[in-house]
């Protein structure tokens, strides 16, 4: 098993409705979404925001498209026009998701890198 950001083998999308972020994580194929899901749960998530996300973090998971949505409440300290942090609408998280280290079977990252 190897160490790795999700940046290498994932995509990201993100946005906001309110004080609520939902991040959407893509991986490119089945073999890395079963990984995501062991490895990228509503605890780490949250633990990864610490500091950002004060609420509960839900994950729905669509298999369908080797994604998982992430949706964290209570992320943008009371919402986009009441709120004085620089990324006051959540358009960030997609990319700051991205710097989650995840362990992944070194033949795997080789099998998808490639």
């Amino acid at each position: 098993m190897v160490k790795v950001k999700l940046k290498e083998i994932a995509q990201s999308r993100s946005g906001d409705k309110g004080n609520t972020v939902n991040v959407a994580l893509f991986a490119p194929n089945q073999e890395i979404y079963d990984i995501f899901l062991a490895e990228v749960t509503p605890e780490k998530v949250k633990e990864h925001f610490t500091g950002l996300v004060e609420g509960e973090v839900v994950r729905f998971d669509l298999p369908n498209i080797f994604a998982l949505n992430f949706v964290c409440k209570e992320a943008l300290n009371g919402g986009g026009s009441s709120s004085i942090r620089l990324d006051n609408l959540g358009k960030c998280f997609g990319s700051n998701l991205l710097r989650m280290e995840i362990e992944v079977d070194e033949q795997i990252l080789l099998e998808t890198i490639k």
